[in-house]
């Protein structure tokens, strides 16, 4: 078969018009000939280059993951090289010990950490009910800074079952009994036993003769000597102090000599919390039947 040439092609084979682009509409024209728009792209850095920068920022990510993963206790500081292991800078010590209270109704232990903690009094206390938590810190001559986690425990019998919840794991307990009465001291004595029988076998115990201010002002009210009790006390290994909430005699120095014989070592884990504990009971009671010091506890 013969191809046609162009002067003999038909009309079907006619050449099409030229087209003209135009930024805003597409039109055909017979005469004009086709123009070209060509639109400016940003200049682009050479391929090894932009493959240098991802692979900096791969780094950088690797070591941003591999740091958020380490814990921030053991990430580097400036200040770690001065700080001894369980202290602070400078060379200074920090220890924090549980200490727990025991003794019958009405001697006075609510009123001995009051007075401690606090450094107030209060003529006229309700009964603790369940146990009271408080906290308080001693500085002491070698640097040191011991903090009390204290379990101020109820006196009352309906509550002795649970003094095991509040002594166990206990650093040291202050066992407190009334120089004016004297069935206190053989509750003391009951306490400073079943802790020497199941509690921790390092506990530090104080045994705390409270209402001296009493025996002050009228001698005769004295149910205790003070003999006595410091006998009992050096022949079952306890640390001895006759104290005073009230004018606050010796009650400081009573839990400083408890700091300065706890061993740093059994210190306790440093917790920042602060204030009551879950699940104790600090609900008022009837403040009938106080005892001739006002305090109840």
């Amino acid at each position: 078969m013969t191809m046609p040439t162009p002067n003999q092609r038909s009309a079907s084979h006619t050449l099409a018009k030229p087209f003209v682009r135009c930024p805003d509409k597409l039109h055909q024209h017979p005469t004009s000939t086709p123009q070209i728009y060509t639109t400016t792209l940003p200049p682009q850095r050479p391929i090894s280059s932009r493959a240098s920068k991802h692979r900096r920022t791969h780094r950088h990510l690797a070591h941003a993951r591999r740091r958020s993963s380490t814990p921030t206790a053991f990430r580097p500081t400036a200040m770690s090289a001065r700080v001894q292991p369980g202290g602070r800078p400078g060379g200074s010590r920090f220890a924090q010990f549980k200490l727990v209270l025991l003794g019958e109704s009405a001697v006075g232990k609510s009123s001995l950490v009051l007075r401690f903690v606090k450094d107030q009094f209060d003529d006229y206390r309700e009964s603790t009910i369940g146990a009271a938590f408080l906290t308080q810190t001693i500085a002491l001559d070698d640097n040191t800074t011991v903090k009390f986690e204290i379990w101020d425990t109820a006196g009352q019998e309906r509550y002795k079952s649970l003094a095991p919840m509040y002594y166990r794991n206990a650093n040291c307990a202050v066992v407190v009994y009334d120089i004016t009465q004297a069935s206190s001291l053989d509750k003391a004595k009951a306490w400073v036993k079943e802790l020497q029988r199941q509690a921790n076998e390092n506990i530090v115990i104080a045994l705390a003769g409270n209402k001296l201010d009493l025996v002050t002002e009228n001698p005769d009210k004295r149910a205790i000597p003070a003999a006595d009790a410091e006998q009992y006390a050096r022949e079952a290994g306890l640390l001895f102090f006759e104290t005073s909430a009230k004018t606050a005699e010796n009650v400081r120095e009573l839990f400083t000599a408890i700091a300065k014989k706890l061993p740093l070592d059994q210190a306790g884990p440093r917790n920042i919390r602060s204030g009551p504990r879950p699940g104790v009971d600090l609900r008022p009671e009837a403040t009938s039947g106080q005892g001739a010091a006002g305090c109840n506890c």
